[in-house]
C-alpha cells in the first residue's frame, strides 16, 4: 500500500453529520474533439463516443464509473452531461443502451470548460438544493473504481466545506501532454494538500525539473465542488463568462430530452478553461473560497493520444497491441487497429497503425501528438476526413457511403426499429430504394406503401418522400443515387420529429 493509499483510507468519508439533504451532482464534460485520436475520432463523432478501450464507449465507462459512488447519507443523482448539439443524439442513445439516464445540456456552439461546467452548475442549482458537483471529462480512463470512490470522498469532505478540489496523479515519467500542479502543504484533517500554483503544459526540460521536485503532480481534470461555490468563482474571476451563461441558461428551452442554451447569449461567453478563468487565479487569489489537490492513484489516464492507448492496452511478448484483423512478423512495440481490412506489420517498430474506412494513419510513437496538425491540414484542404467518418451516424440509424462516382453514390441505409427519417425532397437528384432486409414503410409524394426484402422503390427529383421503419429489428436497404449534384446539403425538409433544419 502506498502513502497515497494511506492517506485515503484513514480519510473519513462521510459528510457532517448535520447535513442530512447533502447532494452529490455528477457532471460529465462530453464536448471535445479529441483530433490527436484521428481517424478514429472526428469532430462529429469524437473520441468520447468511441469504443477505444473496450466494447463501451469513453462515454459510457465515464457514467458507469459511478455506479456504486456513496459518501454518508447524500443522495447521488443522475448525470447532468454537457455536450454539443451535433452529438446530442447519439449522446442520449449511448446512454439509453447502458441503461443510463441523464440530463443532458446541450452547447450550441463550444467554448471549452470553464462555460460548460458553469451552465451545469445553473442546472444543478434550478431545483434550489446546493449540490456538491463531480465534475469529470468523458474521455478519460480509470482502472480502479474503488480507489476513485475514496478519492472522491476525500474531495466531497473538503468541497463539503467551501474549496474547489481538484485531483491529480502522482507523476512517473516527464510528460509535456499534461497539465501540472504544484502543491503546498497537506491538510490532515482531510487528507488532501493545499493548492499552491497551477502550470500549463510544459517543454521537456522544464517537465522534468516538476517530476525531480517531488513538488508538482498531473492535473487529472476532475473536480469537486460546491455548485453554489463555483458559481461565486467564476463570477469574481470571470464576470463576463458567468453572464453570458447566466443569460444562456435563463433564455434556454427545453426540447424532450434536451435543455437548450440560447444561442446568441453562449455566444457571447469567453472561450477558456477551467485551468486558466479559476484554478490559475486561485492559486493567487482565495478571497472567495480556497483551493485543495486530492490525489488520485485509480490507473488514470486521459487517453489523449495513440501512445496513451498503446499503454494501458495488453500487449503481447514483443510489446505489441492489435485490435480488429492485424499479424504482426518480426514487430515490436507497435500499436495496430484495424477497423475492417487486415493489417500486416513486418518488422515494424514504435509505430502506430489506424486503419479506417477512409483513412489511414501511420505514425512514430515519438510524434503522436502532431496528429492534431494533421487534422488541421485536412481542415484546410476543406477534407471530409477530418468531420465525418465514411459511416455517419443519424438520429434514426446510420449510413455508409459504400461507392460513389461522377453522377452517383452507393449508400447502406439503416434504420433503427420505430424510427424514421424526415419527410424531405432533393432537387439535384434521384433515388432507388433496396430493401436487403427488414420492412420499409415508405411515403412517395400522395403514396403510402409498404416494401419487404427484395423489394424496390423509385423515388424523382423533387418528389417529397420519407423513409420509416415500422417494425421490430433493423431496416437494413441499399440506397443508389444519381443526378448532377449529391451533397447532403440537397435536403429540403418539411417535417422531421428530430427538430432538424
Amino acid at each position: 500500500m502506498t502513502a497515497l493509499d494511506t492517506t485515503l483510507n484513514n480519510n473519513p468519508l462521510t459528510p457532517a453529520a448535520t447535513e442530512t439533504k447533502l447532494r452529490i451532482q455528477p457532471v460529465i464534460l462530453a464536448g471535445g474533439a479529441g483530433t490527436r485520436l484521428w481517424p478514429m475520432s472526428r469532430e462529429h463523432f469524437p473520441k468520447q463516443l468511441i469504443g477505444l478501450i473496450g466494447d463501451q464507449s469513453l462515454l459510457q465507462s465515464t457514467a458507469q464509473r459511478l455506479d456504486g459512488l456513496t459518501y454518508g447519507t447524500a443522495r447521488i443523482d443522475d448525470a447532468i452531461i454537457v455536450c454539443g448539439e451535433d452529438h446530442r443524439f447519439t449522446t442520449a442513445d449511448q446512454l439509453r443502451a447502458s441503461g443510463r439516464h441523464a440530463h443532458l445540456v446541450l452547447e450550441p456552439l463550444a467554448r471549452n470548460t470553464a462555460p460548460a461546467l458553469t451552465v451545469a452548475a445553473m442546472h444543478a442549482m434550478a431545483t434550489g438544493e446546493d449540490a456538491i458537483l463531480v465534475v469529470m471529462p468523458a474521455d478519460h480512463v480509470v482502472t480502479d473504481t474503488e480507489a476513485f470512490h475514496k478519492a472522491i470522498g476525500a474531495g466531497a469532505k473538503c468541497a463539503q466545506d467551501g474549496a474547489i478540489v481538484t485531483m491529480c496523479i502522482v507523476p512517473t515519467h516527464a510528460e509535456t501532454g499534461y497539465g501540472y500542479i504544484k502543491v503546498g502543504q497537506q491538510m490532515l484533517s482531510s487528507g488532501a494538500w493545499q493548492l499552491e500554483k497551477f502550470v500549463e503544459k510544459p517543454h521537456l526540460e522544464l517537465a522534468r525539473q516538476y517530476v525531480s521536485s517531488g513538488e508538482y503532480w498531473w492535473n487529472a481534470g476532475i473536480f469537486i465542488v460546491r455548485a453554489s461555490v463555483w458559481l461565486k468563482a467564476i463570477e469574481h474571476f470571470q464576470p463576463a463568462i458567468y453572464a453570458a451563461c447566466r443569460a444562456a441558461s435563463d433564455a434556454g428551452t427545453h426540447d424532450g430530452e434536451f435543455f437548450r442554451l440560447d444561442k446568441e447569449a453562449f455566444a457571447a461567453s469567453p472561450s477558456d478553461s477551467i485551468d486558466y478563468a479559476v484554478m490559475e487565479q486561485l492559486a493567487s487569489d482565495q478571497s472567495v473560497c480556497s483551493g485543495a489537490v486530492v490525489p488520485l492513484n485509480a490507473g488514470w489516464s486521459d487517453v489523449g493520444s495513440w501512445d496513451a492507448i498503446w499503454k494501458i492496452l495488453p500487449k503481447d511478448g514483443e510489446d505489441n497491441v492489435s485490435r480488429g484483423r492485424v499479424m504482426f512478423q518480426g514487430s515490436s512495440s507497435t500499436y495496430a487497429h484495424s477497423e475492417g481490412r487486415l493489417i500486416a506489420c513486418v518488422g515494424t517498430h514504435n509505430l502506430v497503425i489506424v486503419e479506417t474506412a477512409d483513412a489511414i494513419l501511420v505514425a512514430d510513437k515519438e510524434c503522436v501528438q502532431d496528429v492534431k496538425a494533421i487534422v488541421g491540414r485536412i481542415k484546410a484542404e476543406q477534407g471530409k476526413e477530418a468531420a465525418d467518418h465514411r459511416k455517419v451516424h443519424r438520429p434514426w440509424g446510420h449510413y455508409d457511403s459504400i461507392d460513389n462516382g461522377e453522377r452517383f453514390q452507393v449508400k447502406r441505409i439503416v434504420v433503427k426499429p420505430g424510427a424514421r427519417l424526415s419527410l424531405q425532397m432533393h432537387h439535384h437528384r434521384a433515388e432507388h430504394w433496396v430493401v436487403v432486409r427488414g420492412t420499409a414503410l415508405v411515403t412517395r409524394g400522395t403514396e403510402t406503401f409498404i416494401l419487404a426484402e427484395n423489394e424496390s422503390t423509385y423515388i424523382p427529383i423533387g418528389v417529397q418522400h420519407r423513409l420509416e421503419n415500422p417494425g421490430k429489428m433493423p431496416l437494413e436497404m441499399i440506397e443508389v443515387q444519381s443526378g448532377t449534384y449529391l451533397g447532403e446539403d440537397d435536403i429540403v425538409r418539411f417535417d422531421d420529429k428530430y427538430g432538424r433544419q
